[in-house]
């Protein structure tokens, strides 16, 4: 089982990956779909931006309300990306976010005992997960996307 601390680690690398995966790329480039049926690089890193404080919520809820079992709420990015005018929005805000809610959560986890990472909270469709498995899903949701931002540079020749 890895530490809070390593899995601090992690969970921070994120916010610099991402970072890295779109250095450089234009308005044009981030508002562009060059695959068929896939999101813009500014939509996945607006989804990104908006599932972070998501996921830190349900951290957070596992945490502070372990006593209780807390509730995690399920979020549909379907509908996210639909309402929430993510080709109007700046890619900087967007990446501001996502650093600054990970390096908050990261001091946290980082001081957080080992057991603490067993405390269960209860998602409305998932069932029991454990803390430990929040930070996991959070830590791998940045890196499940940054290969479609990748396919979408290349594809761009950018």
């Amino acid at each position: 089982m890895p530490s809070p601390a390593e899995l601090a680690d992690l969970y921070l690398a994120g916010a610099a990956q991402l970072r890295a995966a779109v250095a450089g790329m234009t308005r044009e480039q981030l508002l562009a779909r060059p695959v068929a049926g896939k999101w813009s690089t500014l939509e996945v890193v607006c989804h990104l931006a908006d599932f972070d404080p998501i996921l830190v919520e349900r951290m957070k809820r596992i945490i502070a309300l372990s006593a209780d079992v807390p509730l995690l709420l399920a979020a549909d990015e379907n509908l996210f990306v639909k309402a929430l005018q993510y080709h109007e929005r700046d890619v900087e805000e967007e990446l501001a976010v996502i650093d600054a809610t990970r390096r908050q959560m990261a001091r946290i986890i980082r001081g957080l005992q080992p057991e603490q990472l067993q405390l269960t909270g209860n998602h409305n469709k998932r069932g029991l997960q454990t803390l430990e498995k929040v930070i996991q899903m959070a830590i791998g949701h940045t890196g499940h996307h940054l290969p479609f931002i990748a396919e979408k540079r290349n594809a761009l020749g950018a």
